[in-house]
């Protein structure tokens, strides 16, 4: 344990800043609204805050769409207040880590706006243009991930630029020398101020095919995906090395990577001593619905054995080499309450039950603001509701299909990454808390009960269950650096594997239905149950969404 670096003995707490404290009235988030919430975050044991991107931008993907990498966006706050929070939370033991967002920048950025006026300025290949197919129609079929082609015309230049995500988001050219040096001294900007690490975004798409071809149509219109064209191409941990070499090496920081595509299997060339970065968000957990790439419109049901395998699959492949970033839920994902439980369950309990798996498997566990409290998914009534850029485009593409629109929105009620961006929950008060002024999103309609307020003056609330495994974990070795092993892989009912270090062995097993059943013999004689999200033990059985934690020594 010894030889462990801070960031593999800690909590992750992933701060989405537009919805997590306002101090101005203006209904979005600001910097100093993390500056006075330091002490709820200690209280979790948290040793480093992810922000999503604070940098200037036009707000088209919510910050993911950057117009300066070096400075902050004023709705934010003013780098006196970004230079203030990185000294405060490292007085609270807490790191900042900044988001990356280096596969586009924004249509606003300098850089694209001069690309985009010839063909010979000095910028003019700091991003992907290609000229128009002979019918004047894109240069391919390829569909962006937000909807509609991957390809915008540009007057000025008579062509079209790439962009893997909104038209808005223009895709940097990583061929280009002077493109990667310009990151990397972005990157080493921050590493001045003093921060903690880095998440680097949507990180696979950076490296673009020799050839730019169609692909086979996946969609009624005719259309691919970008991401089966572009994701992980050949050649993309030559750029992944060079960024390490420039930019990480030499910091006692930590870097996790955003990697959609990347296999378990594929970890050991990403990850550790070899790799280019500490940690990498693979999604094959998260994913598992969407066997054909992410089109809501085409998901098929999954079984519990898929999710075991994923999780156990990626534990075995950063045994050795690597560290694995425990997560279930993010900005961009919806509430793991409602994403792994079935309809009509206990919110409280299925938090709970997360919760068990998440601080017990091996690896950095990632908690996404709200998690702590057992936030939920929200199913407004109108699309005019939602704000989210990529629910409205795959709410088009249900349409397209030919879903009615009662179907389409159903989509967007359980998938839309607005599930996890309402606003945080602090009190019961008017706006949770959040705010005095009006909310940049609507509040979740039940803050009166699920709040960090009147959760932390309830000892068996979803926060303090968190708080406790929290500490309990921090303090226990073998749930630090033990070995994992699955137990019971072919239950289709039941997760349960165990931690083991020395004499000591953590079993943890959790009930993914809604309906009791036997608990299986796997626990050896003498063991202690020190969790459990009911309050009272039943002996022989597990009620549904029951989640136990058994030491054995």
């Amino acid at each position: 344990m010894e030889n462990m670096k801070w960031w593999q003995k800690t909590l992750v707490y992933q701060v989405y800043p537009k919805s997590f404290a306002d101090t101005t009235g203006s209904g979005t988030g600001d910097i100093r609204g993390i500056l006075g919430k330091l002490d709820y975050l200690e209280s979790l044991g948290i040793g480093a805050v992810w922000l999503t991107p604070v940098y200037p931008s036009p707000m088209v993907d919510n910050g993911y769409d950057i117009a300066d990498y070096c400075s902050l966006d004023p709705a934010y706050g003013t780098m006196e207040d970004m230079e203030e929070l990185i000294h405060e939370a490292k007085s609270h033991g807490i790191r900042i880590v900044m988001d990356l967002v280096y596969n586009h920048s924004s249509d606003q950025h300098p850089w694209f706006q001069e690309s985009c006026r010839s063909r010979d300025n000095e910028k003019s290949d700091w991003y992907i243009w290609r000229d128009a197919k002979p019918d004047g129609t894109p240069p391919t079929n390829w569909r962006g991930i937000f909807g509609g082609s991957a390809w915008t015309w540009c007057k000025a230049r008579r062509q079209y630029y790439l962009h893997t995500f909104a038209s808005q988001q223009p895709d940097l050219n990583w061929e280009n020398p002077k493109v990667r040096r310009a990151l990397y001294n972005a990157a080493n900007f921050w590493l001045e101020k003093g921060v903690g690490g880095f998440r680097i975004d949507a990180i696979t798409y950076i490296k673009k095919p020799t050839e730019f071809l169609d692909g086979k149509p996946d969609a009624a219109d005719g259309t691919v995906s970008i991401h089966d064209m572009t994701a992980n191409t050949e050649g993309i941990l030559e750029f992944l090395h060079e960024f390490r070499r420039e930019v990480f090496d030499g910091h006692d920081i930590f870097t996790v990577a955003e990697a959609n595509g990347v296999s378990p299997e594929e970890l050991k060339d990403w990850v550790g001593e070899d790799g280019a970065f500490d940690m990498l968000f693979e999604f094959s957990h998260m994913n598992l619905q969407f066997p054909e790439g992410e089109i809501w419109c085409k998901e098929h049901p999954w079984k519990l054995t898929a999710l075991k395998k994923a999780l156990s699959d990626s534990q075995r492949a950063t045994a050795q080499n690597g560290w694995y970033p425990i997560f279930f839920e993010n900005h961009d994902q919806p509430r793991c309450v409602n994403q792994f439980f079935p309809q009509g369950g206990d919110r409280v309990l299925a938090a709970k039950a997360m919760a068990a798996v998440l601080l017990t498997l091996r690896g950095t566990p990632f908690v996404y603001e709200g998690q702590e409290l057992g936030m939920s998914n929200v199913a407004w009534e109108s699309m005019d509701c939602y704000d989210d850029i990529s629910s409205h485009g795959q709410y088009a593409l249900a349409l397209q299909e030919g879903f009615s629109a009662e179907d389409a929105l159903s989509f967007v009620h359980t998938y839309s990454r607005d599930n996890a961006r309402t606003p945080m929950q602090w009190t019961a008060e008017k706006n949770a808390g959040f705010t005095t002024g009006t909310p940049w999103l609507p509040v979740h309609g039940d803050f009166a009960i699920c709040n960090a307020e009147t959760e932390g003056e309830d000892p068996d609330s979803v926060l303090n269950w968190y708080r406790k495994l929290s500490a309990w974990r921090q303090g226990k070795e073998t749930l630090l650096c033990g070995s994992y092993e699955e137990l019971l892989p072919e239950r289709e009912d039941l997760y349960a594997f165990s931690r083991r270090l020395g004499t000591e062995e953590v079993y943890t097993i959790v009930n993914f239905s809604l309906h009791e059943v036997e608990l299986p013999d796997i626990i050896p004689r003498g063991a202690k149950r020190v969790f459990g999200n009911y309050a009272e033990e039943k002996a022989g059985v597990l009620r549904g969404q029951e989640a136990v934690i058994y030491v054995v020594r």
